[in-house]
């Protein structure tokens, strides 16, 4: 398979890889994306030391291990042979390495299976990584940071651009942007993302502040709400840039031309536009908005053209 037709399929979802939907008047669970190709026992399959996900809720993971105990595994694990099976030590007798389905896997264990239904593809570790964050995406399976240190494993060894990601995964480019903004934040912020205690949407506040640490742990204590963490950080930038001003700042003045072209951008995207111009010919322009939907939304407009 091409790179890019499979990245065109990839784009189509999990299921355009283990096979086309069945036909409407088919059963269901006679498809050939859920019909697995056969069940090997399970030391036969071992985890993907390069999944995207890294936690597993031992509660959900017991509630699975009970049902697949009643009923089975109802959706067969995807896998790929492992080169050299059977005859590599390190391998530990494993023939296959999971590319989506380590939480049924690790349930079977726990409920004593033996054998595992699987569905075989041949791919390579870019191809599987793929996968396995979209799969894990789709299900929102993955926290915020293993969301975002899977695309970044993808731009790192394999040369992906943000967009590429944005197209395979079936997120806005924004999205990918700002989730991979996540792992500029200090470790001791990213604990405290990766165990609950904030999410994505407070960590993102936190990205440009240059005290995360401590607004991250005012945020906790005080329980504050991710609109209550942006207004903070906000006011904690404004309290940074008022201190370190030592000189008086003349008055701003604007000409007319300018004065209309802020207005023009600003009705265009319906958010307050401030443009400060120089006499040379530079300047800044200044969007401000007040949640990051209203942020994605200027990102939309410039992907797309406003």
């Amino acid at each position: 398979m091409s790179e890019d037709n499979s990245r065109k399929r990839l784009g189509r979802g999990l299921q355009a890889l283990i096979g086309d939907p069945a036909p409407a008047a088919q059963p269901a669970n006679d498809s050939p994306a859920t019909r697995p190709d056969r069940t090997v026992p399970i030391e036969h399959v071992r985890a993907n030391p390069n999944n995207p996900r890294r936690h597993f809720n031992e509660e959900e993971l017991a509630e699975l291990s009970t049902s697949i105990r009643q009923h089975g595994i109802v959706q067969p694990l995807l896998v790929r042979p492992l080169s050299g099976a059977g005859m590599d030590r390190d391998l530990g007798g494993a023939q296959f390495e999971i590319v989506a389905g380590e939480r049924r896997w690790r349930a079977a264990q726990r409920a004593g299976l033996h054998e595992v239904p699987v569905i075989i593809r041949d791919m390579a570790d870019r191809q599987a990584l793929e996968i396995a964050i979209i799969e894990n995406v789709q299900r929102a399976d993955l926290g915020a940071l293993e969301e975002a240190q899977g695309y970044q494993q993808l731009i790192d060894e394999y040369d992906y651009s943000q967009a590429e990601l944005a197209n395979v995964i079936g997120k806005s480019r924004s999205h990918v942007a700002n989730t991979l903004r996540l792992l500029k934040l200090p470790e001791g912020v990213r604990d405290l993302v990766a165990s609950g205690q904030l999410s994505a949407g407070h960590a993102r506040a936190l990205v440009a502040s240059e005290e995360p640490q401590k607004l991250a742990a005012k945020i906790v204590s005080e329980g504050l709400s991710v609109r209550q963490a942006e207004a903070l950080a906000q006011h904690a930038a404004r309290g940074t840039a008022t201190s370190g001003d030592t000189q008086p700042r003349a008055p701003e003045t604007k000409s007319a031309d300018v004065k209309a072209l802020e207005k023009h951008i600003s009705d265009l995207l319906g958010l307050k536009v401030m443009i400060a111009d120089k006499q040379n010919g530079s300047g800044e322009l200044r969007i401000r908005y007040r949640t990051l939907e209203q942020l994605d939304g200027v990102c939309r407009r410039l992907e797309h053209g406003i």
